[in-house]
């Protein structure tokens, strides 16, 4: 097709390509034969395009196009990027030296701007203003509001209109004090920028634009300008383009205008940038802005266009949908009142063939059927395949199950910053020098892939696995000085080796950022961290595409910090690097499958393929959830002239309606999400309702669906049967702690993983204080002060000595420490008064063994006393509710008598006699209410449950030997989950596949035991 030479030198010449023609392909079939002569032919054409990504598309659909024998050899077109600034994409090369435009100052560099700004804000605000990183992030909020009016044109002096500040003045009480701080903000920047001689990126953007278009008006080019794609509606790029369609050789090409739109309904869409009277607000509270076709009738309207003047681009590209498909695309996106249609429509008008409605269970299950679609659409020659998708963790998924087939999307979105290996190891050292090395990122740092990588790595890893079990448990206090103490625990008393040499090389690297002040100058604590990486890393931290990219994004911020005078609190640097890092992305410098493209919604507008999966299609994804200006009120923005938030609706539901027009597609969502379940979109909503449900049933996509749940079955694990480990006799020859008979006779098997396999649960990295950790601080304070000579009113300061050496958890310090010292004082009353009874301590945390049939049974007791009538009490300190005499009675809490045994048998040292009390004193609370209480699990006077004191030591023999008898000197089996009705530990519930085979408890019948041996 020619575009034809107009009657009249300003009639602009507008045209719009319908979604199933495909925009690509479609424009590239029509500009060949104008502009391919025997010369330069398509060199001479200038294209201006959205962003990079349409480019790429552009010069693909040019590469397609010259597959055709007679046009092989072209000269590709120049193209030029000068639209969405969503995308964020540079000007381009072709409009900054049109006319040497030397009186436009030049563009403020926006990292410089982002940190001023903070500055700024401290000072119109004073002592009210955010600190740290969160004045940086309010910074970069009114850095975006700044472009957002600039972008449209809006001058600051706008913003002190009388009919402005009339509506700041009815608003609500919030919005008033941010309008009022944002002004100040502003005013103090505009007049930086006087003084610097410099504009704010859009106000330069637009300067070029205005003056592009200025000098084309007067003096149009000798080479042919074709403006495509371009749908962002600023008022200066659309000034541009009614010049540009006004030009003898230029033309505009919009996207999926819809020309068949009843008038009716295109009146519906509102006013659309043109206020109904003079002063009014551009945009009324009745517009559209959620139809997909409202943000071209707001750029038709500021270019002065009618829809009328528009004319059909009557070229398809070679993978065209059927015509009827962009009839039923129009009917659905109708406004609310026009949808009413629906139920008349004829079903020629609705029908929406190979389109495909495929509702999965979950994300996993949506990604495997995505992953499956993609897979099957590349088993035939030449076929393309796009997932479009906002949600970025749906895309790393399909990413993943592509790989099992060797499949490399091409995913052009790439990854934020903070998610690669370099842009990671950056926020670590951050948060290490600013929380004081905590255990958490001190550990995922020093254990970084890109640590020591190579041959050190190994020797590197195994002292890092040394400080990780060290440090398991609760919090240390900050600093090196805590840690160089644990460590040198750990060595005793053998002098410096191999575990103190390597951590004296860590505290080299990693000790200076501990030493940083409190507040720094960003380019200083720049210089420290990446000092430490390298110190860590060497080249390697900057190398590849993320390397580069974290590099070139240190040295603008240093450079911008610098020039800035920026400080910042050390403990803010990592916030505050995330803040900043998370806008850029890492994209790899070659792509992946030549027919698999993954796109985001933006980027995916011009794109074509065979088949086009739109995925996540769910409410706050697609569309996304409408985010307000924090700073400005909609009613404002609303009559400055200003798109609300609802805005992006409009623009994610033509981005639908862009895909809506391939060939083939699939409209996948989930009913759920990662935690609950979720609603579809809005979007797909409105196509069940427009199909009908006959219809609706009949573009259903299950064969994906079934074959992704098949491949979950066929790689599921079968169910595993209930453990029943039969280690050989000498495997069984394993002593018996005090502690763990219960264990062996309610759970075998988890004292068959503690004593026999030696496996042990260990606590988390910074967790909270566990039972373990809080029984160890009890006893090691009433140790403490019985050893002390068990001094009345000492006991409370013990307990403050202990907890802040052992550093306490916050959580402890704050929920644990009070109910603590209470349940102590309780403690110290009693033991106070049992003295003047003649009650006395003779021994605490002492250690002791006998043996039984040949095994050896151990352990410590809390504390053993002499009372007065020289019998022996066993005490064992609980810091929750003590056992009941149930659980002793029916030998499932033996350790009192376990102690008993060994007492009387002369295996503690310095202890003599014939132990008859056995007592538990809990430190939880009592039914009193007050923390502190002693029971004795003997069945006498009027107790239920329990052991008869006479009986206490030979039942619990009986107990003990039974067990010895069949699991250590016998052949039972050590069956996991004996008694499931004895609560216990479950330390091993993971390995011994709980959930697996716990079912089966119910009476069903249970997969085939299995034996395993260790």
């Amino acid at each position: 097709m020619s575009i034809p030479t107009p009657q009249k030198a300003r009639q602009p010449k507008v045209y719009s390509i319908p979604a199933h023609h495909g925009f690509a392909d479609a424009l590239v079939a029509g500009l060949v034969p104008r502009y391919s002569d025997p010369d330069l032919g398509l060199a001479r054409l200038t294209l201006l395009l959205p962003s990079q990504r349409a480019a790429r598309t552009i010069t693909e659909a040019f590469v397609r196009a010259g597959t055709d024998a007679a046009h092989k050899g072209m000269l590709l077109p120049r193209m030029v990027v000068v639209g969405d600034l969503d995308l964020d994409e540079a000007l381009g090369s072709l409009l900054d030296p049109v006319g040497a435009a030397e009186h436009l100052p030049p563009a403020v560099d926006k990292t410089r701007r982002w940190l001023r700004l903070a500055e700024i804000i401290g000072m119109v605000e004073g002592e009210a203003a955010p600190k740290g990183a969160a004045r940086l992030r309010r910074a970069a909020e009114v850095a975006a509001t700044i472009d957002r009016l600039a972008v449209e044109g809006i001058a600051p002096d706008h913003l002190l209109a009388d009919p402005v500040v009339a509506l700041v003045g009815d608003q609500a009480e919030h919005w008033r004090q941010s309008t009022l701080a944002f002004l100040k903000i502003q005013t103090h920047w505009r007049a930086e920028l006087e003084v610097r001689g410099e504009v704010d990126p859009p106000v330069r953007r637009n300067g070029l634009f205005d003056h592009a278009a200025a000098i084309w008006r007067d003096n149009p080019p000798p080479f042919p300008i074709v403006a495509a794609g371009v749908t962002s509606a600023s008022p200066s790029l659309a000034r541009l383009l009614r010049v540009v369609s006004e030009m003898p050789q230029g033309a505009v090409v919009l996207p999926d205008l819809d020309l068949t739109l009843d008038d009716e309904v295109w009146d519906e869409l509102g006013r659309a940038g043109v206020a109904d009277a003079a002063g009014g607000a551009p945009f009324g509270r009745e517009d559209a802005p959620t139809h997909p076709q409202y943000h071209l009738k707001l750029l038709l309207n500021r270019m002065s266009v009618a829809r009328g003047e528009v004319a059909p681009w009557h070229r398809a590209g070679p993978s065209a949908a059927p015509p009827e498909r962009s009839r039923a695309i129009s009917n659905l996106f109708l406004p609310p009142r026009a949808s009413a249609r629906w139920v008349d429509l004829p079903e020629r008008q609705r029908r929406m063939s190979a389109v495909r409605l495929m509702e999965s269970e979950h994300p996993g299950h949506e990604a495997q059927a995505i992953a499956i679609l993609i897979r099957e659409a590349l088993e035939q020659p030449e076929r393309r395949v796009a997932l479009v998708t906002p949600n970025r963790g749906l895309a790393a998924r399909v990413v993943a199950h592509l790989q099992r087939w060797g499949i490399q999307a091409d995913d052009t979105a790439g990854r934020a910053l903070p998610q690669t290996a370099p842009g990671r190891l950056l926020l670590l050292l951050a948060e290490v020098a600013g929380e004081g090395a905590p255990p958490v990122p001190l550990v995922a740092l020093l254990g970084h892939p890109l640590v020591r990588r190579g041959e050190p790595r190994r020797a590197w890893l195994e002292q890092l696995r040394r400080l990780d079990l060290a440090l398991r448990g609760p919090r240390p206090a900050a600093g090196m000085e805590p840690i160089r103490a644990l460590i040198a625990r750990i060595e005793g008393k053998s002098g410096p080796a191999q575990f103190s040499a390597w951590w004296a090389e860590v505290e080299t690297i990693v000790g200076p950022l501990l030493a940083l002040p409190e507040d720094a100058p960003l380019a200083d604590l720049l210089d420290a961290i990446i000092a430490a990486g390298e110190a860590l890393c060497g080249e390697d931290l900057w190398n590849e595409a993320a390397g580069r990219s974290l590099a070139g994004f240190v040295d603008d911020l240093r450079l911008g910090a610098l020039a800035e005078g920026t400080v910042l609190p050390r403990r803010d640097l990592a916030a505050a690097l995330r803040l900043a890092m998370d806008g850029v992305a890492v994209r790899p410098p070659w792509g992946g499958h030549p027919r698999v493209a993954i796109y985001g919604l933006l980027e995916a507008r011009m794109t074509r393929s065979d088949l086009v999966i739109c995925g996540g299609l769910t409410e706050g994804n697609w569309p996304g959830s409408p985010s307000p200006d924090p700073l400005l009120p909609p009613a404002v923005l609303r009559h400055l002239g200003v798109p609300g938030a609802e805005f992006r609706i409009g623009l994610a539901a033509h981005d639908l309606a862009g895909c809506l027009g391939a060939p083939e597609v699939v409209l996948s969502w989930a009913r759920r999400d990662e935690g609950s379940p979720v609603i579809p979109s809005r979007f797909v909503l409105r196509v069940q309702a427009m199909l009908g449900e006959e219809l609706a049933r009949k573009h259903r996509e299950e064969t994906a669906l079934v074959l992704a749940r098949d491949i979950d079955v066929a790689n599921a694990v079968p169910p595993h049967p209930r453990p029943q480990p039969m280690p050989d006799a000498q495997q069984r020859l394993v002593d018996i702690p005090v502690t763990a008979l219960d264990r062996l006779r309610a759970d075998p098997y988890q004292f068959y993983a503690q004593a026999i396999l030696g496996l042990r649960k260990l606590d988390l990295l910074d967790g909270p204080p566990s039972a373990a950790w809080r029984g160890t601080a009890v006893h090691e304070i009433l140790d403490i002060w019985h050893k002390a000579g068990a001094r009345q009113g000492q006991l409370i300061p013990t307990a403050h000595q202990v907890l802040d050496k052992m550093s306490a958890h916050p959580l402890a310090r704050s929920l644990w420490r009070p109910r603590l010292l209470a349940a102590l004082e309780w403690v110290e009353a009693e033991i106070v008064k049992q003295r003047a009874e003649g009650r006395k301590v003779l021994a605490t945390e002492v250690r002791g063994d006998m043996h039984i049939d040949g095994i050896r049974i151990h352990g410590r007791a809390d504390r053993i006393d002499m009372m007065p009538d020289d019998s022996l009490a066993v005490v064992d300190y609980k810091t929750g509710t003590p056992p009941s005499g149930k659980m002793v009675q029916e030998g499932f809490a033996l350790q009192l008598g376990l102690i008993g045994m060994i007492a009387q048998s002369g295996g503690f040292d310095d202890v003599a006699g014939d132990p008859r009390h056995f007592e538990y004193w809990s430190l939880a609370r009592s039914k009193e209410g007050t923390f502190g209480f002693s029971q004795e699990p003997v069945l006498e006077g009027r107790k239920k449950s329990g052991i008869p004191r006479d009986e206490f030591l030979e039942k619990t023999q009986d107990f003990l030997c039974e067990a010895i008898a069949k699991y250590l000197l016998g052949s039972e089996p050590f069956t996991a989950l004996l008694r499931p009705d004895i609560k216990g530990y479950n330390d091993y519930d993971q390995l011994m596949r709980l959930d697996e085979w716990i079912g089966w408890l119910g009476g069903e019948e249970a997969p085939e035991a299995e034996d395993e041996n260790a």
